[in-house]
């Protein structure tokens, strides 16, 4: 994970759309960037749902919600119509992104391992340097709890 306190590493990736985003056209507003394993699996959808249903909340406090995954700009954009998401879904099919800010670790899945998405999530202020990096994050949980980071 990276530290509190760095500059977020900036990128473009393309979102659900194929239109590509870059981290630095940001700047200026409080970005909620997180990284979730896959498409449509249960875990990841309470997540993404989540972000949806409090979204008006975040637009109001000046947040923008950006998730990540290796899936392709397609699974996003099933991902989006099956679940009515709001937000940007950004596709990093290579992990670049994923692998610069340190979220490709080694997973445990009933002994055994193998290598993944950790869940993640970065507060990244408006001068993009990360604020709040949480690790391992509960998919449910994590929404309300980036609201309440955003104060």
């Amino acid at each position: 994970m990276l530290e509190i306190g760095t500059p977020a590493p900036d990128f473009t990736l393309p979102d659900q759309n194929g239109t590509p985003h870059t981290l630095s056209d940001y700047r200026g507003k409080r970005v909620i960037l997180y990284f979730y394993p896959k498409d449509n699996t249960s875990g990841c959808t309470k997540q993404a749902c989540g972000f949806a249903g409090l979204y008006p909340q975040f637009q109001e406090k000046g947040a923008v919600v950006l998730g990540v995954s290796k899936d392709s700009v397609a699974s996003h954009k099933r991902f989006e119509q099956n679940h009515g998401l709001p937000f940007t879904l950004l596709s990093d099919e290579d992990k670049t992104v994923i692998q610069a800010y340190d979220v490709w670790k080694e997973k445990k899945n009933y002994g055994k391992v193998t290598m993944g998405v950790v869940r993640t999530t970065y507060l990244i202020d408006e001068n993009g340097v990360i604020v709040r990096a949480l690790g391992n994050v509960k998919a449910a949980d994590n929404p309300a709890q980036m609201l309440k980071e955003l104060g």
